[in-house]
């Protein structure tokens, strides 16, 4: 049996979470969490000391001869240690290791802005939504655990890096030219008052994002939780569930709100060619300029 130290130590003054609380929901989705990491580089948020100490963002694995090697979890109990070395969130990136130059997923982060309503960010996932069923993929949705939204499109893996960030990149510029006073692509909080940033830099290549069912190291320790599309108008926020709460919310659900993510295998040419993006025939990554037809 895994010994924890330091159990009392609170992780979230907030609710008075203890490093024990926090294992403890993690050994419980561990069942539901694995998949999601297994075979994907990892990356950590360590906090010793809680949310409100000093936090570590670890990607390489201190073990490895080789120092660029990738954190990897493979099992719960690689899950479960990595907890008790007080990480608090895990995070991972768009390819598998056995293929580490050909990202199998793209990620549309939806960031609120100062003063945005949610109904608006609720509105903005769906019209995320409809702009890729026009580009012929289907994303599937889950909250950030923090104050956004994220639609994963899974891909199969035969584009490069630059391939899928040039895609990316360009769904989210088409969204900010119609819908100028509902999204903005550039960064920066001064950009985005009163609108919705969709971050495509998620996909760079050495980009990660939280990962599901992780917990955040934020105040109230919200979970990034997949859900289905029809369960979007209900949603409060980001974080509307916790490290307290999302295993009751699992207990209740009676069908897998991402059934099908895991086996999708969506290809990018119609939506490099809707796009007006050009690229090789062997798919290798984007040609310089676009095509001239829109």
């Amino acid at each position: 049996m895994l010994r924890i130290s330091h159990p009392d130590r609170v992780i979230d003054p907030l609710t008075g979470l203890t490093k024990l609380d926090l294992v403890r929901y993690y050994e419980s989705m561990a069942d539901r969490m694995v998949p999601h990491l297994k075979g994907r580089p990892v990356a950590e948020v360590r906090g010793p000391q809680g949310i409100g100490g000093q936090q570590f963002f670890q990607r390489h694995d201190p073990a490895a001869e080789d120092d660029e090697a990738p954190l990897q979890i493979a099992s719960a109990e690689q899950l479960l240690a990595a907890a008790q070395l007080n990480v608090i969130e895990f995070h991972t990136g768009n390819v598998k290791l056995r293929a580490p130059a050909k990202p199998d997923r793209m990620v549309f982060d939806l960031d609120p802005g100062e003063g945005l309503a949610w109904p608006h960010m609720q509105e903005g996932a769906e019209l995320v939504r409809a702009l890729l069923h026009e580009l012929g993929l289907q994303g599937w949705l889950k909250t950030s655990g923090g104050k956004g939204l994220h639609v994963v499109v899974p891909i199969a893996a035969r584009w490069s890096a630059d391939m899928v960030k040039a895609v990316t990149k360009a769904t989210v510029e088409r969204l900010a030219q119609t819908l100028p006073e509902r999204f903005v692509a550039k960064s920066g909080p001064a950009n985005r008052v009163g609108r919705i940033f969709v971050d495509y830099l998620r996909n760079g290549e050495t980009a990660t994002t939280v990962a599901a069912f992780s917990a955040r190291a934020r105040p109230g320790l919200g979970v990034s939780m997949p859900i289905h599309w029809d369960q979007l108008r209900e949603l409060e926020s980001g974080a509307q569930w916790t490290v307290q709460t999302a295993r009751d919310q699992l207990s209740v659900e009676k069908h897998d709100p991402w059934a099908g993510y895991a086996d999708a295998r969506q290809s990018l040419t119609a939506a490099i060619k809707t796009l007006g993006l050009k690229f090789a025939p062997n798919a290798a990554g984007p040609a310089r300029g676009r095509s001239r037809k829109s």
